[in-house]
């Protein structure tokens, strides 16, 4: 059977952002700075950005958790979209990339909704686990190193409550996970994450053309 695909063209992506777009005039700014730094390319694009904040609020969410938090540009959509008393963990390494985002984060003021913990995200989950923090989360993003994406998601899906949803970015790897000559570990890692999700009875899921590929992974 033949599939049409719309070609996403710069006209038509133009348009959307045109038509949909409601990033900020702060937002832009982290953006545009952002694009500057090493690794630029791991930023997500401003409507995919506004896709996360709008399923904050759609699952009413306020307690998250962010595997990956680079200059905080998706943070800053997600703790926006939160309510007053929302709080978001971020989990990330880097202490000069975080700052940028702690800068943004302070002068958006939200700085206050959001809890940045510099260490390996493993190290993390399980402090959370391990201080009762299972079944708490209303909704993880995962957005990190593609080898440990596996293990951020078995505890994830324990941190997360039952309806809670897990977001994956980068699922389609620009393509790579549908190369079968691709073999290096990040592409191999994430095909492998990919079947798995297909068959985990676990959690409702969707894989969404939308950036590098967006994974929804609704528990059960």
């Amino acid at each position: 059977m033949t599939v049409r695909l719309l070609d996403l063209t710069p006209k038509l992506y133009d348009y959307m952002l045109s038509v949909s777009s409601r990033e900020t005039k702060l937002m832009a700014r982290l953006r545009a700075e952002t694009a500057k730094m090493p690794g630029a390319g791991m930023q997500i694009p401003p409507l995919q950005g506004q896709f996360l904040a709008f399923l904050v609020t759609l699952v009413g969410a306020r307690r998250g958790l962010e595997i990956g938090t680079f200059t905080g540009y998706s943070a800053l959509w997600v703790a926006t979209a939160m309510p007053a008393d929302g709080k978001l963990i971020c989990c990330d390494v880097n202490e000069k990339t975080t700052a940028v985002a702690k800068r943004y984060w302070a002068e958006a003021g939200i700085d206050n909704k959001i809890e940045l913990r510099l260490a390996p995200a493993l190290d993390t989950l399980k402090a959370l686990l391990a201080s009762g923090g299972a079944g708490t989360f209303d909704y993880v993003f995962i957005d990190a190193d593609k080898e440990n994406y596996d293990a951020y998601y078995e505890r994830a899906l324990e941190l997360v409550r039952g309806s809670g949803l897990i977001v994956f970015d980068n699922m389609l790897w620009g393509g790579a996970v549908a190369d079968g000559r691709k073999r290096d570990p990040d592409t191999l890692a994430l095909k492998a994450l990919n079947a798995k999700l297909r068959d985990d009875t676990r959690i409702d899921l969707s894989l969404l053309y939308i950036g590098d590929g967006v994974t929804l992974a609704r528990k059960r």
